[in-house]
């Protein structure tokens, strides 16, 4: 049962917020859009494509280097990845004890696990199509059994706040402080969360992991739901359940709420040999991240992209976007919670611009890219079939990713125009001040790609796998 220091905190916490190819290419039942107004929705998508990249290039926590949480392995768990509306995929997770399941959206550019929590969950500017604020699932701490705050002591305490986390009203010499963890205060791009963390049990059909560091959120602005955060800080669901691996295929959509799903496969080690590949995966390791001064940048998964290609053409890319500097700036990294992949201007205008010079024989529709955010932008009305340049990333050690058409392009309105699905602004730029990865690889671009996150050899593995099942 939750103890009564954590009502009395959320009850404080939520007083004190409420104050403030051919056409056929792209497939009608998966590539469509089918929102009333489809081009305000990809103008949501891209925008938040773009906030997404600045809270990456500048994320405001900072996390801790401490060692990790493990859990007794018995096999691979699964759990079902749906794509929702929002551009995002969800992924269920059970908690507590009897277990409460939660949808949380599966981001690996983050790393703590939280959800709604309490009947006094607030989450200001919510009012997104098809939801209703009020009627947002919730954890409820006071019906698991299992339910702990932690303590400001803990050691867990320190995954989040770092090793000087400063415990107030405590004595530093005393063993037997009361005192809770501070609350914490995140930023997801456009949106943001607060809350409080906890113990809980996570709970699989094969699989039992306790005490597990999950946060209690009863504030946020626009995150409606919880995040799954699995990148490689010391608080996510890789480190915590000491993962060797985990993996996933994502479903096509039509930027809606469709019921159909994919497995995210779980590894704990028990069902591989150590070193093992997966049959039919191309591999590239994973990039040494930055040493700088915000190790927030420590929890993501850098790659080393070596080149870009638009068709047969590769795209000069200047090295100093591409590997990461030690001032931050530059690099790659794929992250699931990006809708489009960003590319930092520069970038971005060299590979816009090759697709213009290859695709000149179509026009540009420049004022749907202005009023998408996508660009660039074609009309092919009248058109039975288009020729359209293979986009091609390639990494280190020779592993392609050779998108596929519906990959990198979407149909707008219809069937008479096409807009490239990557984003840039004006504003992150490696010489604006701002540092962080020059290049993020999203969700979309990975769509029906069996993706597979080898941690145990730190490396990134992918093959073209159809993911509908």
């Amino acid at each position: 049962m939750a103890s009564p220091p954590l009502y009395f905190f959320l009850l404080f916490l939520s007083v004190v917020s409420a104050v403030k190819l051919p056409l056929s290419a792209f497939s009608h039942h998966t590539d469509q859009l089918v929102p009333t107004d489809p081009y305000l929705h990809l103008r949501r998508l891209a925008d938040s494509s773009i906030a997404r990249a600045q809270q990456l290039k500048q994320p405001s926590s900072i996390k801790p280097n401490e060692d990790a949480l493990s859990a007794s392995s018995a096999a691979v768990v699964k759990s079902p990845l749906t794509p929702k509306s929002y551009g995002g995929y969800s992924v269920s997770l059970s908690f507590g004890t009897p277990p409460q399941t939660i949808h949380f959206v599966f981001d690996t550019g983050s790393s703590l696990v939280w959800f709604p929590c309490t009947s006094r969950y607030i989450c200001s500017g919510c009012n997104f199509p098809g939801l209703d604020p009020t009627r947002i699932p919730r954890f409820v701490p006071k019906a698991s059994s299992s339910s702990r705050v932690i303590g400001c002591q803990n050691p867990k305490c320190k995954f989040l706040f770092g090793p000087n986390v400063k415990c107030r009203g405590c004595n530093p010499n005393a063993h037997n402080c009361t005192v809770a963890c501070p609350p914490y205060i995140l930023q997801y791009g456009l949106g943001s969360t607060a809350g409080i963390l906890l113990s809980e049990k996570l709970n699989f059909a094969d699989l039992t992991v306790p005490d597990f560091v999950v946060g209690c959120s009863i504030l946020s602005t626009r995150t409606p739901t919880g995040i799954a955060g699995f990148g490689r800080g010391r608080e996510s669901l890789p480190s915590q359940m000491n993962l060797k691996r985990f993996s996933y295929c994502l479903v096509s959509r039509r930027f809606d709420d469709t019921k159909v799903s994919t497995d995210l496969d779980l590894d704990t080690g028990s069902g591989h040999k150590t070193g093992s590949k997966t049959p039919g995966l191309s591999y590239t390791p994973f990039r040494n991240n930055p040493n700088v001064s915000n190790s927030a940048f420590l929890e993501y998964y850098y790659l080393n992209l070596r080149r870009i290609f638009v068709g047969r053409k590769r795209v000069k890319i200047p090295y100093k976007f591409l590997a990461p500097r030690p001032d931050g700036n530059g690099g790659s990294i794929v992250d699931s919670g990006s809708t489009f992949t960003f590319m930092e201007r520069p970038v971005f205008e060299l590979v816009a611009e090759e697709f213009a010079a290859q695709m000149s024989n179509y026009s540009r529709e420049v004022k749907l890219e202005k009023i998408t955010g996508l660009g660039p932008c074609f009309s092919i009305s009248g058109k039975g079939s288009m020729t359209v340049p293979e986009l091609t990333f390639e990494f280190k050690g020779g592993a392609k990713m050779e998108l596929p058409l519906s990959n990198y392009f979407t149909l707008v309105g219809g069937v008479d125009n096409v807009c490239l699905t990557v984003v840039s602004d004006n504003t992150v730029s490696s010489t604006g001040g701002r540092s962080g990865p020059a290049i993020i690889l999203g969700s979309f671009q990975q769509q029906n790609y069996h993706v597979e996150y080898d941690l145990e050899n730190d490396r990134f593995g992918f093959a073209k796998k159809k993911c509908s099942p």
